[in-house]
């Protein structure tokens, strides 16, 4: 694994507006995805990773296997996961034809991608961290297996913090109010915040709603737009959200 040259690439992410470098290599038969900074925030970015990584751990999460020392900063090289990502950003644009095709889905299987994603950030936020930058760009889906996968997580960070810039990075679609003012208290309500939109976004479809009244009522109350409207920390979110399922169809886990 010390050696995973550009050369060998199966496959090369040149679109994408990170200023990161990243390539899939295969290596004694097993597949790796090899991410590099290009760019100084790039750099500040990797680095970022790689100390969220070593903080939070959950089967969801696709962690690297190793971090290693490059002339430009860090090189995060991760096990190679099938799947698509929902939401394919690149400079010229997006394409969300795996999200149309994951909201087809049978509502069953929704539920527990989405379940998945919310237990994922429990984790989370128990080591002192909050999501930044979360969107549908960083959900991988595996079609085949039925199950999710949360990649690109290098904007999280601990918390709570004041922001001290006039917004952070994300897209508009999942983030908070307060994620767009300087010195707003960023913590684990924002979370909810985001976790709400995650929701709403994975359980819409081009023909409406697709989840229950409980459900689209936690979601409102999750995005309310002050903070302390909201569920107060990410563990409440989760146990409510997993009422709305056991409620409907009984227990069953991601």
């Amino acid at each position: 694994m010390s050696d995973l040259p550009l050369t060998s690439a199966f496959t090369v992410f040149t679109e994408q507006d990170s200023g990161c470098l990243s390539y899939g290599v295969e290596e004694a038969g097993r597949r790796w995805f090899v991410k590099q900074a290009t760019t100084e925030q790039a750099r500040s970015s990797l680095l970022r990773a790689a100390r969220f990584h070593t903080a939070v751990q959950h089967p969801a999460i696709v962690h690297p296997a190793r971090v290693l020392d490059g002339p430009d900063g860090p090189v995060l090289i991760y096990p190679w996961h099938d799947g698509r990502v929902l939401n394919h950003a690149t400079r010229h644009g997006s394409d969300r034809a795996a999200l149309a095709r994951f909201q087809q889905l049978p509502l069953h299987d929704v539920e527990a991608a989405v379940t998945r994603v919310l237990d994922a950030h429990v984790a989370v936020a128990a080591a002192g961290h909050v999501a930044v930058d979360l969107y549908d760009g960083c959900f991988l889906y595996d079609f085949g297996s039925r199950r999710m996968w949360l990649i690109d997580l290098d904007e999280y960070r601990p918390g709570p913090f004041l922001l001290e810039w006039d917004r952070l990075p994300g897209s508009r679609r999942y983030m908070a109010p307060e994620e767009f003012v300087r010195g707003a208290v960023i913590d684990q309500r924002t979370t909810v915040y985001t976790l709400g939109r995650t929701i709403q976004h994975l359980l819409d479809s081009p023909h409406g709603w697709r989840g229950t009244p409980a459900q689209r009522r936690l979601t409102a109350h999750a995005t309310r737009p002050a903070p302390e409207d909201r569920h107060p920390d990410v563990a409440t979110l989760v146990a409510e959200w997993r009422s709305t399922c056991t409620a409907r169809e009984g227990h069953w886990s991601a």
